[in-house]
């Protein structure tokens, strides 16, 4: 066993395309450089902070994963799905020179 631990492995990135105001996104200009960040990590750690906060989505979210794992377990074989359907979900950011994101 080594004495040093291997580093973290980082998480996969998805790149979100998504339109907002203006104002909002100087906003998040504004906070990302208050923070020395990127806007996708100010994107990204907002939206885990909202994620954590609301305890009825929480709750919401672990039925989906009873429900899921309930099909899965008296699921028939069904038709192929569609490469939309079976999409990872999008979770970060990143933005071009124009200030929008793609």
């Amino acid at each position: 066993m080594s004495i040093l631990k291997a580093p973290p492995k980082p998480p996969k990135n998805a790149t979100l395309q998504l339109r907002i105001d203006e104002g909002l996104k100087t906003k998040l200009d504004k906070y990302a450089e208050f923070l020395e960040s990127s806007t996708a990590y100010v994107v990204s750690e907002a939206l885990k902070l909202v994620f954590n906060k609301d305890a009825e989505f929480r709750k919401w979210l672990e039925s989906q994963v009873v429900n899921h794992k309930k099909s899965i377990e008296g699921e028939t074989p069904s038709p192929v799905k569609s490469a939309k359907q079976l999409a990872p979900p999008v979770m970060s950011l990143s933005a071009n020179g124009n200030g929008l994101f793609r």
